[in-house]
């Protein structure tokens, strides 16, 4: 499998570069989750990345390549099923 090295921003990984595995579109996941385990035993904590573009070129405007930023509530954002009906207002 093909890995492309990717740095973090923010958090406890914070200037870390990591050899992350693309997929099977070239890209690394949208999420990456580190556990980290407790101290005590306890059930481990999830350090939580986002993939987020690291920059554009000046002159064509294209995309760089992938960094991961720290999101610290540690949880991913629901899906928005399009096909599913919101409940009127009002009503």
């Amino acid at each position: 499998m093909k890995s492309e090295p990717t740095p973090f921003e923010g958090g406890p990984m914070d200037g870390r570069v990591l050899p992350i595995l693309l997929g099977p579109t070239g890209h690394p996941p949208k999420w990456y989750e580190i556990p980290v385990p407790a101290a005590d035993g306890g059930p481990p904590t999830v350090l939580l990345y986002e993939r987020v573009p690291s920059g554009y070129t000046k002159r064509l405007g294209l995309q760089k390549g992938w960094k991961y930023e720290y999101r610290p509530t540690g949880e991913k954002p629901k899906l928005g099923l399009p096909w599913r009906r919101r409940p009127r207002r009002g009503a």
